[in-house]
């Protein structure tokens, strides 16, 4: 299947590259080059990203925080990230806009549908950040929701491995990949693919999320053009 629009979701420990937190902007760099390959192929891509690789609101609730203010915290972070993503994207000349669920008007746009997907029409990227705007909701459910509302055909997971294993490959090596798995069978195997919430609405709104390596060269392109790279989760 190749791709008209599609919403791709990377976490914020994806920008850390080698780093112990923080972004590398070694990584953000390789990944706007992917991106730009894309945009150029007139495929119309929307972003969000996690903020772990800068705070984590549930990291900060076990240790005393209040999960509302870690949250928003969180939120902010995803901001922090988003601003860096658009940053690199637009040193390879491609034309983003920054949308944010929570107001920041003097850094990005408040979070509109209908621009959201005016925007995306015209050929720019869309990069999605502070999550939904709302505490005790992780940004695999924004990614999501986001993905629903702007009627994207696929949500691309970005991560460092090539797909949903029956366990984790980079601790077992006889780890077996699955290429094509069932939403329900998922849940039965207890996979989390993503946060129940986030997989749940997915299943509802018959929306595929697609599991992939972002840090391999070239993978992006391949999968939007068709290729079978990584996992592909639907209701078939």
């Amino acid at each position: 299947m190749q791709y008209k629009r599609v919403l791709l979701k990377l976490s914020g420990e994806a920008l850390m590259g080698d780093r112990a937190y923080g972004i590398d902007p070694k990584r953000l760099s390789k990944y706007a080059q992917e991106i730009k390959q894309v945009v150029n192929k007139g495929i119309e891509i929307a972003i969000v990203i996690g903020g772990g690789n800068i705070f984590r609101g549930v990291a900060g609730a076990s240790n005393g925080m209040d999960r509302v203010q870690g949250d928003h915290m969180g939120m902010l972070a995803t901001c922090i990230n988003g601003l860096a993503l658009q940053s690199a994207l637009e040193a390879e000349n491609i034309y983003t806009r920054l949308q944010t669920a929570i107001e920041i008007k003097e850094i990005a746009e408040p979070y509109i549908k209908r621009r959201a997907i005016r925007h995306l029409e015209k050929g720019r990227v869309v990069i999605f950040g502070g999550g939904t705007g709302n505490p005790y909701f992780t940004t695999d459910t924004a990614a999501v929701l986001r993905a629903i509302e702007i009627n994207a055909d696929a949500i691309l997971k970005g991560k460092r491995v090539d797909g949903i294993y029956n366990s984790d490959p980079e601790k077992n090596k006889d780890a077996k990949k699955f290429e094509n798995i069932t939403f329900k069978e998922a849940i039965a195997k207890d996979l989390r693919v993503m946060d129940m919430t986030a997989f749940t609405l997915s299943e509802e709104n018959k929306l595929p999320i697609i599991v992939f390596d972002m840090n391999k060269e070239g993978n992006f392109m391949k999968l939007i053009s068709g290729e079978k790279i990584g996992t592909i989760v639907n209701d078939k």
